[in-house]
């Protein structure tokens, strides 16, 4: 059995027959597309979609920031700059 990451799912047929009313659900959370009742893709509003993005890239400077929190550190005199 496959895991469905979302609370809504919805068949491809169905889908097809209510897409504008399956799109207007999506601003809520995503959905799981289900193909023979496996997870076949997730659809996303465009506002998840990117919030989603964006977190993905405040975690990736969380990890270089303890990957360089060791140093090697550079010494710089206000003058310099």
């Amino acid at each position: 059995m496959d895991t469905v990451y979302a609370n809504t799912t919805v068949s491809v047929t169905e889908l097809k027959r209510n897409y504008a009313s399956i799109i207007k659900e999506t601003d809520e959370s995503p959905i799981a597309i289900l193909n023979h009742n496996r997870p076949e893709s997730y659809l996303l509003s465009a506002k998840f979609y990117e919030n989603l993005l964006a977190r993905l890239e405040d975690l990736e400077d969380k990890q270089l920031v303890m990957e360089r929190a060791n140093g090697p550190f550079v010494e710089l005199s206000i003058d310099d700059l």
